[in-house]
């Protein structure tokens, strides 16, 4: 039986999970690793969301932002929205 090389778990400490708001109403939730997404439609539910992960990263906080810099994956295209755009 050959041993699997150890992957270390990143370090999580220090992480911070932001919440904020894009185009078309839609509400983000960014871990500053990329360690975890996702989109909402309220605010209350990011929040929701965020505080059910937090538990995930030790020592991590949450920060509301009104700078959102969304990630390739959150850009995506959703079927029946219209696409984002985004300021170059």
């Amino acid at each position: 039986m050959t041993k699997s090389p150890h992957i270390p778990e990143p370090d999580q400490r220090g992480s911070i999970i932001y919440i904020g708001e894009q185009a078309h109403c839609l509400w983000h939730v960014r871990e500053s690793n990329g360690l975890l997404e996702g989109r909402f439609i309220s605010r209350e539910a990011a929040w929701r969301f965020a505080r059910s992960e937090i538990h995930a990263y030790p020592g991590a906080r949450i920060v509301f932002t009104t700078d959102w810099a969304a990630p390739a994956a959150v850009n995506a295209q959703v079927p029946g929205m219209p696409a984002i755009a985004h300021a170059a």
